[in-house]
């Protein structure tokens, strides 16, 4: 079990997160393409320190995540090895996507530690095609896969913005 979720991590969030920004910072010439709002603005150091803050509660999140999947869903975060059960606690009681707000999370203090516009990009790009998968594949999948469990629990659960 261990290994599945290792794998599903290493394909889908640590490309994601590690490789495509590592190669974002690295692969342009800075005279070339401002990947970099630059580091002589008044608010550098609050703004690392806000990143770093926004990072850190990412990864929790998503670690909160990983485990909710193997414990209640009884499956990895992977598409080709999903879930066996609905998982409605934790994270998942006040969104339906909590796994990808931590992603997303983390790669937005990413863009302020590294005063990264590319980075900044990555993640709104990752937050678009991330959605548009849930809304025309995962839900109707989710769906078919839970029937009235799911469609009970997303009229409840809002998508992304959670309701206190």
């Amino acid at each position: 079990m261990l290994l599945r979720h290792l794998l599903a991590i290493l394909l889908l969030p640590f490309m994601v997160v590690v490789v495509v920004p590592y190669w974002l910072l690295t692969s342009f010439p800075v005279g070339d393409i401002a990947t970099r709002w630059g580091d002589d603005l008044p608010l550098e150091e609050p703004s690392r320190l806000l990143g770093v803050i926004l990072f850190t509660g990412g990864l929790g999140l998503f670690c909160w995540c990983v485990t909710l999947f193997a414990k209640v869903g009884r499956g990895t975060l992977a598409p080709w090895d999903p879930t066996q059960a609905l998982i409605a606690a934790g994270p998942y009681r006040h969104v339906r996507n909590p796994m990808i707000s931590g992603v997303v999370t983390m790669l937005f203090g990413q863009a302020l530690v590294w005063g990264s516009w590319a980075i900044a990009l990555w993640a709104a790009l990752v937050l678009l095609i991330n959605h548009v998968y849930f809304v025309l594949i995962e839900e109707p999948g989710l769906e078919q896969r839970f029937g009235a469990s799911y469609i009970n629990y997303k009229a409840r659960v809002p998508r992304w913005i959670p309701r206190w």
